[in-house]
C-alpha cells in the first residue's frame, strides 16, 4: 500500500507538471501566428485567417481517430511525447518558409498532432484517480493549464518587447522539451488503462460484457451526447476568433508592442481562469455541471458586445478577463460532462475527440467568418456576430441538454442506446 501512495503521488506531480509544460505546446503558436503574419509577414486579415482555418481542418480530420487512439493504445505517455515533437517541429520551421502554402503545411501538421494531446491528458487523469476524483482532478488539470499559458505568456510579452516576435519560438521549444520530461515522468503502473478508456470494474453495461466497450454507434445514438456536440460547436464558433481579433486591433494600433499586449491580453484571461477551473472542480457536481456550462455560454456575447465600446488598450485588456471566466469553465467541465455522458461504455476518449471534431468545426469557421467580416464590415461587426452565435448556443443548451451530473451509471448508459436495441449498440 505504501508502494502504491508513493506512485499515485508521483502520478500526480507529473500529471501537474505535464499539464503546466504542455499548456504552451498544445496550441503551437495560437494567437501568435496572427500577430507573427500580421506584423513580420505583412499578411491581411483574411488571408490569416484562411490559413489558420485550412490548419485546423487538418485537426478536425485527426480528432476522432486520435481519440480512438487513446482509447486502444496502453502507451498513451509516448503518444503524447510523440505528438509534442511533432507539432513542436512544424512550428519551428515556419520562419524558415514564410509563404502562405508552406504556412498552412506546417500549422496543419502542428494542429493534426496537438489534437491528441488533451484527450490523452484527460484520458491518463481518468486512469489514475478513477471516476469519483475525476472532476477534482480536472480541475486541478485546468487550474496547471491556465497557469503554464499565463506565464508563457508573460514571458512571451517581456521577451518580446526586447527581442520581437519570433522569441514565442524559442519559449516553444523550451516548454516541449519540459514536458517529455513531465510525461515520461507519470508511472505507467498508476494508469488503469480500462478506467481511461470510460470502463470500470464491472465493464460496460452498454455492452453487456464484463471489460468490453460498447460499439462505436453510441457516438450517433447518444441524443444528449448529441445536443452537447452542436452547443460545443457554437461555443467555439462564437470564441475562437475572438482574442485573434483583439491581437490584430491592438497590432494595428502599434505594431511593436503587438506581440506583448498579445501576451497581456493571454495573461489576464489566464489568470482567471486558474480560479475558475478550481472553481469547478471543487464544486461542479454540488452546484450542476450543465449550469456551469451555461455560464460559461452566456459570456461570450456579453464579451463579444464589450468589445465594440472602445479601442482603447487598457479596456480591450480588462475586458478580455471575461474570457478568463467563460474558457475557465468551459475547459474544466468539458471532460467532465463527456465522461458523465459516456460512463461505462469504454468511449471516452473517442467521444472527447468526436466532439472535439465537432468544436474544431466551429473554430475553423470562426476564424474564417470574423476575417471576412473584419474585412467587409469592421471588427465591431465581427465581434457582434460572434457574440450572437454564442446566443444562439445557450438557448440549445439551456432548452435541450439534460442535466448529466445526478444520473446512475445504468442512466448514463442508457443515453447510449437511444433509438437503437443494445445488440445493435454491441456491434462495432
Amino acid at each position: 500500500m505504501a508502494a502504491d501512495s508513493v506512485t499515485k503521488r508521483r502520478a500526480t506531480c507529473a500529471l501537474d507538471a505535464a499539464n503546466f509544460f504542455l499548456a504552451d505546446v498544445r496550441d503551437g503558436l495560437g494567437p501568435y501566428l496572427a500577430i507573427y503574419l500580421l506584423t513580420e509577414q505583412k499578411w491581411d486579415e483574411a488571408h490569416i485567417g484562411l490559413v489558420m482555418s485550412i490548419a485546423t481542418v487538418a485537426g478536425i480530420i485527426a480528432q476522432t481517430p486520435a481519440g480512438a487512439l487513446v482509447d486502444a493504445t496502453r502507451a498513451k505517455r509516448l503518444v503524447m511525447v510523440a505528438a509534442a515533437l511533432i507539432l513542436t517541429g512544424a512550428c519551428l520551421l515556419l520562419p524558415s518558409f514564410p509563404n502562405f502554402w508552406p504556412v498552412a503545411i506546417s500549422q496543419g501538421i502542428a494542429h493534426a498532432a496537438g489534437v491528441i494531446l488533451p484527450p490523452a491528458l484527460a484520458a491518463v487523469s481518468l486512469g489514475v484517480v478513477g471516476t469519483h476524483a475525476f472532476t477534482a482532478r480536472i480541475g486541478r488539470n485546468e487550474s496547471f493549464n491556465h497557469a503554464g499559458n499565463a506565464t508563457t505568456a508573460a514571458l512571451a510579452g517581456g521577451a518580446a518587447y526586447v527581442f520581437g516576435p519570433q522569441v514565442v519560438f524559442c519559449l516553444l521549444a523550451f516548454n516541449s522539451l519540459a514536458s517529455f520530461v513531465s510525461v515520461l515522468a507519470i508511472p505507467e503502473s498508476a494508469i488503469d488503462h480500462d478506467l481511461a478508456r470510460g470502463l470500470n470494474e464491472h465493464g460496460s453495461k452498454v455492452s453487456g460484457a464484463k471489460g468490453e466497450p460498447s460499439g462505436l454507434s453510441i457516438l450517433l445514438t447518444c441524443r444528449p451526447l448529441l445536443i452537447f456536440a452542436v452547443c460545443v460547436t457554437l461555443f467555439h464558433l462564437s470564441n475562437a476568433a475572438m482574442l485573434p481579433l483583439v491581437g490584430q486591433k491592438l497590432a494595428l494600433q502599434d505594431k511593436n508592442l503587438g506581440t506583448s499586449l498579445m501576451s497581456a491580453c493571454i495573461v489576464a484571461a489566464q489568470i482567471v481562469m486558474v480560479p475558475m477551473a478550481m472553481l469547478v472542480g471543487a464544486r461542479a457536481d454540488r452546484w450542476g455541471h450543465k449550469r456551469l456550462f451555461l455560464a460559461a455560454l452566456l459570456i461570450l456575447p456579453l464579451r463579444g458586445a464589450l468589445y465594440t465600446l472602445s479601442d482603447d488598450r487598457a479596456w480591450l485588456v480588462g475586458v478580455q478577463l471575461l474570457d478568463g471566466i467563460g474558457a475557465g469553465i468551459f475547459g474544466a467541465i468539458f471532460p467532465v460532462i463527456v465522461a458523465d455522458l459516456t460512463r461505462n461504455t469504454g468511449r471516452f476518449n473517442v467521444a472527447q475527440g468526436a466532439i472535439i471534431t465537432a468544436q474544431s468545426i466551429g473554430a475553423a469557421l470562426s476564424t474564417a467568418l470574423a476575417g471576412v467580416v473584419a474585412v467587409k464590415a469592421g471588427y465591431s461587426a465581427a465581434f457582434l456576430t460572434l457574440g450572437a452565435v454564442a446566443a444562439v448556443g445557450f438557448a440549445v443548451c439551456w432548452l435541450l441538454l439534460p442535466e448529466t451530473r445526478e444520473r446512475s451509471d445504468e442512466d448514463a448508459c442508457r443515453l447510449g442506446q437511444t433509438e437503437l436495441p443494445a445488440s445493435a449498440i454491441a456491434a462495432e
